[in-house]
């Protein structure tokens, strides 16, 4: 029987080529099992700022293309906002929660790579207002120990 986990998963055909023995998992901000994550931002905690991980990074292999969504553009949690192109293959980006893009990363237009390069810095994607349900969805992501325990059940 296929793990209904592994299944879901846009990155499981990948994992098991890809993985290497570590990858950088932050312990400052949430993930999702679509390996996205949220770091809500000192300025305003209601907003966060948005990525993939370095696991999804690497898995993609060099992102060449990154398509978001523009400003004021409402997101919903676990539907995709946008998508990350590479020299492997083209991957949906999920919403970690309700809310309204404020921002995106203009410089992915122009540098893409800078995904790769800095998946939890330079290469953040959006910046999300959260909805007053958005912050519920956002307890409920894993925290970086259970984001690690779910890439070492992959």
């Amino acid at each position: 029987m296929t793990d209904p986990m592994i299944a879901s998963d846009p990155y499981a055909d990948v994992q098991t080529l890809t993985r290497g023995p570590t990858v950088a998992v932050p312990d400052d901000r949430k993930y999702s099992e679509q390996h996205e994550w949220v770091l809500l931002t000192a300025e305003d905690p209601r907003v966060a700022r948005v990525g993939i991980t370095d696991f999804a990074q690497s898995a993609l292999g060099d992102i060449v293309f990154v398509q978001l969504p523009a400003e004021g553009d409402a997101v919903t949690a676990g539907e995709p906002f946008g998508e990350v192109e590479s020299t492997k293959s083209v991957s949906d980006i999920y919403a970690p929660c309700n809310g309204t893009v404020r921002a995106h990363n203009a410089d992915l237009e122009e540098s893409p790579e800078l995904v790769n390069r800095d998946p939890y810095g330079d290469g953040w994607l959006v910046e999300i207002t959260v909805s007053s349900d958005g912050a519920d969805q956002l307890e409920e992501m894993l925290d970086a120990d259970a984001y690690q325990d779910h890439l070492d059940r992959s």
